[in-house]
């Protein structure tokens, strides 16, 4: 019969028994030990805890040198730190933390046996990201006293974890473990019990979507991952971060999350089990998407996959005067971009008095630049004077690439583009900057398809290293090749990807963005509370619910839908609440009202 769990039969948790110690144990017993906690770290095999060993006394020397501890402090963390090969070891610990495999039936079996081995208060917490917590309790003695606790890795790094409770675990045991994450400088979050959790339910999802598109053969493993590093501000692209975690990993937590959900999006890409199955599960292996110097190293060599250096170059087209059409953010940076690289600029709107307004924003920008000491009044005023306004487009007669950045709506873009064709001279090259919409439907608007290319640079366009060039089935080679000269002279990171809805970017980012929404629509966890579990466990700059504000929710709906129509993936349903807050009005910051209170601008 289970023991009553009550506030005062919980002793303080001082004693923490470690059960598992690859590279996440090995991570959690350092985060304890140095937070002052007796640490017994238990794992079958003697050369793996000598391998936790010398762990541990590398990774706190290293902390040393760069001051982040004193020798006595290093000393007197590894003095708290013991390891042994039997679990019997374990009978004095307060806390249980167990990291083995992502398996039942090896998990079941450890909780079976520490119920004949620990004292009646003690807590046994699981380290699994994938599997039921639930399960794991229903098969111990005591239940109320199992939940979850998952660190993130780099543990030591990583402030976040998630304690994760069942319909079984008492609120005492959540209260103590809350309280020990918060004394080892941790962010705690409380979660149901889902595969997943928060961040790994949202980060996986977007992970085997990389996978599928770098399956597909859509963009290179290079070009996903400079993708969403440079176009999202994310620390790791999603296939070095699938190295990283271990595609075997990976694989097993999408399976479990598609076994309740039967989403599409969480079913495991075949590229993953094909990796898992050869034994290429990434860095611990040496190999995965990419190749690693050794097992266990993160520095990447050349394999046969690696797109060659240096090399000439495909001829392209000379580029010596652009034209930008359209007057908002975007165009205006664009413009700026141009001008700083030494192009001539012609920025022609509506309207000139729109356009001569542009200009002056883009005035505005620079002498920002200049107040900020980044270049000096001479060198913005000659930017400046690179940019001429114009009120018509019969002004890009003489440009050599003629950049649209207008309205995100096709028939505008389509009636833009013919106009473009009537007065752009032969060889011009015609660049869209759409995000969302089909480049070929522009191209068809022209009587020269094989001169128009998609440009998609990412706001704000001055900041923003990355631009998506997108051919289509009908882009000449020495327009894609002068687009990609182009770049470079502009200083922004090219990376290439066919014609099709979202391109890498978006097509990465708003489905996950998306099943954000339906977390807080399923009332699993607020918005505050995902956003602080992808920043705080997956490195985001910002949580989903604060880039869906900036972003706009009506733009965030447009590119679903978008996506939907295209893939006709259930999984990409734009969430109903998303839809319902749309209706009305509220649009995020724009507006003043999103998924939090702004003030209207």
């Amino acid at each position: 019969m289970a023991t009553p769990l009550s506030d005062s039969s919980l002793s303080p948790l001082r004693t923490i028994a470690v059960v598992g110690l690859g590279t996440m144990g090995t991570g959690i017993t350092e985060v304890l030990a140095r937070a002052g906690r007796d640490v017994v770290g238990i794992d079958v095999g003697g050369a793996q805890t000598a391998r936790c060993v010398a762990a541990l006394e590398s990774s706190t020397a290293r902390a040393v040198e760069r001051g982040r501890l004193t020798g006595r402090e290093r000393a007197d963390a590894l003095a708290r730190v013991r390891t042994s090969t039997d679990l019997r070891d374990a009978a004095d610990a307060d806390l249980v933390i167990e990291v083995a495999p992502e398996s039942y039936e090896v998990k079941q079996q450890i909780f079976r046996e520490l119920d004949g081995i620990v004292r009646p208060g003690t807590i046994l917490a699981t380290g699994t990201n994938a599997l039921s917590v639930t399960r794991l309790a229903a098969d111990s003695a005591r239940p109320e006293r199992v939940l979850g606790m998952h660190f993130f890795n780099p543990a030591p790094a990583m402030r976040l974890v998630e304690i994760v409770s069942s319909v079984l675990t008492a609120p005492a045991a959540v209260a103590a473990v809350t309280d020990l994450a918060l004394d080892l400088g941790k962010e705690p979050v409380a979660v149901g019990d889902r595969p997943g959790f928060v961040a790994d339910g949202l980060l996986f999802g977007y992970l085997n979507q990389a996978a599928a598109m770098y399956e597909a053969k859509y963009a290179s493993r290079e070009d996903i991952d400079a993708a969403m590093r440079l176009g999202c501000g994310l620390p790791m692209g999603p296939l070095a971060l699938l190295d990283l975690v271990g595609i075997d990993t990976a694989r097993t937590v999408l399976e479990a999350m598609y076994a309740q959900s039967r989403d599409r999006l969480h079913a495991p890409a075949p590229i993953l089990g094909q990796l898992s199955e050869a034994g290429l599960t990434g860095r611990k292996a040496g190999r995965g998407f990419y190749t690693y110097e050794a097992p266990g190293s993160g520095t990447v060599v050349r394999d046969a996959l690696t797109p060659p250096e240096g090399g000439a170059p495909a001829p392209g087209r000379p580029v010596r005067s652009v034209g930008v059409a359209g007057s908002g953010t975007m165009a205006c940076g664009i413009a700026e971009v141009f001008a700083k690289a030494g192009y001539q600029v012609v920025l022609a709107a509506r309207t000139e008095e729109k356009a001569r307004a542009a200009r002056a924003r883009i005035g505005a920008s620079l002498a920002r630049s200049v107040d900020r000491g980044r270049m000096t009044a001479q060198a913005a005023a000659g930017i400046l004077e690179r940019i001429t306004p114009a009120g018509a487009y019969d002004d890009f007669a003489g440009v050599d690439l003629a950049v649209e950045a207008v309205a995100e709506d096709l028939e505008v873009k389509r009636q833009l583009f013919a106009t473009l064709d009537k007065v752009c001279r032969p060889g011009a090259v015609l660049a869209t900057t759409t995000s969302s919409l089909p480049v070929v439907a522009c191209a068809r608007a022209t009587s020269r398809p094989q001169d128009v290319i998609g440009m998609h640079f990412f706001n704000p366009a001055p900041a923003m290293k990355l631009v998506e060039v997108v051919r289509t089935v009908l882009t000449a080679d020495d327009v894609h090749a002068t687009v990609r000269e182009v770049c470079g002279r502009i200083r922004k990171h090219a990376v290439d990807c066919g014609d099709r809805a979202g391109f890498i970017v978006n097509a990465l980012l708003f489905p996950y963005l998306n099943n954000a929404v339906k977390m807080v629509q399923e009332h699993y966890a607020s918005p505050d509370e995902i956003d602080a579990a992808m920043k705080l466990g997956g490195g985001y700059p910002m949580g989903p619910f604060e880039l869906l504000d900036v972003v706009g929710l009506d733009v965030s709906l447009a590119i679903e839908k978008v996506l939907h129509r295209e893939f006709r993936d259930p999984g990409l349903a734009p969430a109903p609440l998303l839809e319902h807050l749309v209706a009305a009005g509220c649009l995020g910051r724009k507006t003043g009202r999103g998924f939090r209170e702004h003030a209207k601008r």
